[in-house]
């Protein structure tokens, strides 16, 4: 079986992401692609913040997708934090409850450009928390033109994070994030995708070692080149990790079929287990039983 923790979709064709660009994935397609893979279940991710598209989507248009989806797609919510007058102290559990109630499993993707320590950020982060619900958190290197929340090498702002909510479950996410799977990133490749050996420890893994709410987004190929670089590191992650890492896709447009992320991550890990680089034990956690349990599937 494989869940998919990471996708995004319409319920119909839509507005190019850019000018002369693709639309955003609708339901039909994204379905099609799912058959293709071998996706048993995804979960989908609204978009709510202006950063990263043109259009934003409601958490309500996705609630329509999965309910007609006969039980293939996993709801989550999304909440900007700076909804409800840009307020530090807005009520955004009331919020958080609401969609919990009407079955969302999560939170994310976060793509506020705000740094991970602005009040209104730790606001949202406090309502996670006391709602039992993960939060998938794309990472981002700076202010401006470009999305995600803002930390700086090292990933300190995120280890604050981690440290003040000690019981909320955070799915890390993107290439500034998995840029910091080896100790020799640095300023010239932390929004990339590094090649190469990886220099250990890194700091995922020594974030990881010490907090056991961070977890692990394998989706686009941000993702999967954090445990393909250099395989036989990979394998070891894999193996050390095996209950906080999420096979995942992170598909978002139709020409997502002409790229890794459609079958490379799937391909790996079958080919890992194959090959006896993996057991069936870590493979299951990763591919599904990982996800059943944290979503309560």
């Amino acid at each position: 079986m494989l869940i998919d923790i990471h996708g995004h979709c319409l319920k119909t064709k839509g507005i190019p992401l850019h000018r002369g660009d693709e639309p955003l994935l609708w339901t039909e397609i994204l379905l099609e692609m799912h058959k293709e893979i071998g996706i048993d279940h995804g979960v989908l991710l609204p978009i709510v913040t202006p950063e990263s598209v043109c259009r934003v989507q409601s958490v309500d248009e996705v609630l329509d997708i999965v309910q007609a989806s006969n039980g293939h797609f996993i709801p989550f919510m999304n909440v900007d934090p700076r909804m409800m007058y840009s307020n530090p102290n807005a009520d955004l559990e009331f919020v958080v409850e609401y969609y919990k109630a009407m079955g969302c499993k999560g939170i994310g993707e976060m793509t506020a450009n705000l740094s991970f320590l602005d009040p209104r950020v730790l606001n949202l982060f406090a309502a996670a928390e006391k709602n039992n619900l993960p939060i998938t958190i794309h990472i981002a290197t700076r202010e401006g033109n470009i999305y995600g929340l803002i930390d700086d090498l090292g990933l300190p702002r995120l280890e604050a994070v981690l440290q003040k909510f000690p019981n909320l479950k955070i799915l890390g996410h993107s290439q500034t994030f998995w840029a910091h799977q080896s100790s020799d990133v640095n300023l010239n490749n932390w929004g990339g995708y590094p090649t190469g050996p990886v220099a250990r420890p890194g700091r995922i893994t020594e974030l990881m070692r010490k907090y056991p709410n961070l977890l692990g987004d394998l989706s686009a190929g941000s993702g999967m080149n954090a445990i393909m670089r250099d395989p036989s590191f990979g394998y070891e992650f894999l193996d050390e990790f095996q209950d906080r890492l999420f096979y995942g896709t992170d598909l978002c447009q139709p020409k997502n079929r002409n790229s890794d992320r459609f079958f490379g991550l799937r391909d790996f890990l079958n080919n890992a287990l194959a090959e006896k680089h993996i057991s069936k034990e870590v493979y299951e956690k990763v591919t599904h039983l990982n996800a059943e349990k944290l979503l309560g599937l």
